[in-house]
């Protein structure tokens, strides 16, 4: 792609989220997202292959709906209430729309089945940017609203995206599907505790963001995409496989990694708000994704030594891409743990 176009395309992404963040009128944050959607429209379509082009459809029709219906619930709460501010959601009906074409912009169940098929169908650095960045805008405007959306309905959003992120992952080869559940579930995980502690929220967006960045950067630089790459990988970089088994680890909530953080400060919230039964589903929940993670090691260590090598092993070269990113994101994924009493202190 023309690196002037890229730039104007990345730009209106920076723009649209940054206006959604900044707006308190309904339009105002509308227009932000519209933005956000046309702009990484492009950045998916740009390898003309049949399989980005389907999944660029599937996520334009999506997020048109959504968008449709953030417009008439907006609507329909200025008809109600005679004002456009995003503080003042009165009416149940405008609230249950607005919170549903969230959910259905970010991906939650049960409104989560185009995030899957429109992960597939791109290239690793666009999906990064569609699991994270793309995230922003739509979470930012549940936080502002959440206060006037039923607590039952965003419990149930949750607990289900938590359940659903589980399940729908353990029957995967392909590594793109495998990080779409993954996303689902850590939405989940968000919105379950929003209405109790927001700032929870935002430290668990945080760290899922770092971890995710860090997964695809690894399988990005080394080229894996299905479960069966990742078992060739041990002997062209030993040091760059490790990463990537504890970054999947780290997403799978294990201590003592970064994961395990936001995890265990929600569960800890979920039971001081005297919600025992609900804190013991999440951490059942849990469990599923992080039997997937485990296979995706386990793959990966099936080749190395002493075990036989029953692939074709690839060669080593030396990569091109920019390492600082990468280096970045998985030490922070990684290592952040310690830091948990100075981090609770903060938030």
């Amino acid at each position: 792609m023309n690196p002037y176009v890229l730039t104007a395309l990345l730009s209106s992404l920076g723009l649209g989220t940054t206006l959604t963040f900044a707006s308190s009128h309904w339009l105002l944050a509308w227009m932000g997202l519209e933005i956000n959607t046309l702009a990484i429209i492009p950045l998916m379509a740009q390898h003309h292959h049949p399989r980005a082009v389907e999944a660029t459809t599937k996520y334009f029709l999506t997020q048109a709906a959504a968008a449709a219906m953030i417009l008439f619930a907006s609507t329909t709460n200025a008809w109600l209430t005679g004002g456009w501010d995003m503080n003042d959601m009165s009416s149940p009906i405008a609230s249950a729309m607005v919170i549903a074409a969230l959910a259905l912009k970010i991906g939650l169940a049960p409104m989560h089945f185009w995030m899957p098929e429109v992960l597939q169908g791109l290239d690793l650095l666009t999906g990064l940017i569609l699991s994270t960045w793309q995230k922003l805008a739509p979470l930012a405007l549940i936080v502002q609203t959440a206060q006037a959306i039923d607590p039952l309905l965003l419990t149930t959003l949750g607990l289900m995206s938590t359940l659903v992120g589980g399940w729908g992952g353990l029957n995967q080869t392909q590594l793109r599907k495998i990080l779409a559940y993954s996303s689902i579930a850590h939405m989940g995980w968000m919105i379950i505790v929003l209405q109790y502690a927001p700032q929870l929220t935002l430290l668990a967006l945080l760290m899922y963001i770092f971890m995710t960045s860090s997964a695809f950067l690894t399988l990005k630089a080394s080229s894996s995409t299905k479960i069966g790459t990742l078992a060739t990988i041990w002997s062209k970089s030993p040091i760059l496989t490790t990463a990537t088994a504890l970054v999947l680890l780290s997403l799978g909530g294990l201590p003592p990694l970064t994961g395990f953080m936001p995890k265990w400060l929600i569960l800890q919230e979920l039971a001081k708000q005297g919600l025992p039964l609900l804190a013991t589903v999440m951490a059942l929940a849990a469990l599923l994704s992080l039997y997937f993670y485990l296979r995706l090691c386990y793959a990966m260590t099936l080749t190395i030594s002493p075990h036989t090598n029953t692939f074709i092993t690839p060669w080593r070269v030396q990569t091109t891409q920019f390492s600082f990113p990468l280096a970045l994101s998985t030490v922070v994924a990684l290592g952040l743990l310690p830091m948990a009493p100075a981090i609770v202190m903060l938030v």
